[in-house]
């Protein structure tokens, strides 16, 4: 009977060790989320994901309606293409004059060689001179009619280049490659600039963020190779992990950790990163051990 009741208070204090092992750390898992917004407005034509879907990056996922984009710019081209039939006209009027000048020109020195001869009189070489000086001025005022029109095409390149812009935005390109957390529109759905489309997620390797107290802190450094454990259905599931940042100030604990002694220590912030083989999800508890 007395050896029954010592195995049996052996047993009971084995059992208590090992409830009494507790964790270095405990926290929830988390990941950098993003949110893909709408960067233009219209009707969505299609938006090709779903909810758990892993996306690669730069990959077309939607296009928002261009219709009006399109027909502005034609408009624009149009308005372009007049603008330079203006310029045409009036680059053809200088090279009249400049044909003009030019036959001036030699005129000009065929009369002053006539008068150095005395064989032209000083009226035809004013004359002469005076033709040759209004076409160099027609010229000068062709060129500056020619400015404000070149000037306008210029604000009409700027204007489609506008108009590309949009167009280009109105494709839905997904950034980062990763797996859609939450989806919030439908195709045929009218979007607005800045309006969320889906949320996407890189939880390949997911990070636990812990709290440890300050006592802890000397035991922990960055690059540190921990583990991670988990809650499975009959014992808990392990994972190598490496403590990738640790907190420089102190924070009251988060009412996650749950008791009231525990409440109003102060704590530090430490980041573990964790590959992820599909079983961690966003907000899952786990725990860290430094052992």
């Amino acid at each position: 009977m007395k050896t029954l009741f010592t195995f049996s208070l052996f047993i009971l204090l084995v059992s208590c060790n090992k409830n009494n092992e507790k964790a270095d750390g405990y926290g929830n898992f988390e990941a950098t989320e993003v949110t893909i917004s709408a960067e233009a407005n219209g009707k969505i034509e299609y938006l090709n994901l779903e909810e758990g879907a892993i996306l690669e990056p730069e990959v077309q996922v939607g296009l928002i309606d261009t219709t009006q984009l399109y027909f502005n710019k034609k408009q624009l081209i149009a308005s372009k293409n007049t603008v330079f039939s203006k310029s045409k006209n009036v680059l053809s009027q200088n090279s009249v004059l400049q044909e003009q000048l030019k036959t001036a020109l030699i005129e000009q020195k065929r009369i002053e060689n006539m008068f150095a001869e005395n064989a032209a009189t000083k009226r035809q070489v004013d004359e002469i001179n005076g033709k040759v000086n209004v076409l160099k001025e027609q010229i000068k005022s062709v060129a500056t009619q020619n400015s404000p029109i070149l000037n306008e095409v210029k604000s009409i390149d700027v204007q489609i280049e506008k108009i590309n812009d949009q167009i280009q935005k109105s494709i839905i390109i997904n950034p980062i490659k990763g797996t859609v957390l939450a989806k919030y529109c439908e195709p045929n759905e009218v979007t607005a600039f800045g309006k969320p489309l889906y949320k996407i997620a890189d939880i390949s390797e997911i990070t636990l963020r812990v709290y440890v107290s300050e006592t802890q802190l000397p035991n922990i450094k960055l690059g540190q190779n921990v583990s991670v454990k988990i809650d499975s259905v009959s014992e808990m599931k392990t994972y190598p992990g490496t403590i990738s940042w640790i907190s420089s100030s102190a924070e009251f604990t988060p009412k996650i950790i749950q008791t009231k002694e525990e409440r109003v220590n102060l704590v530090y912030a430490v980041k573990v990163k964790v590959k992820n083989d599909g079983s961690l999800k966003i907000g899952m508890p786990a725990e860290m051990w430094i052992k």
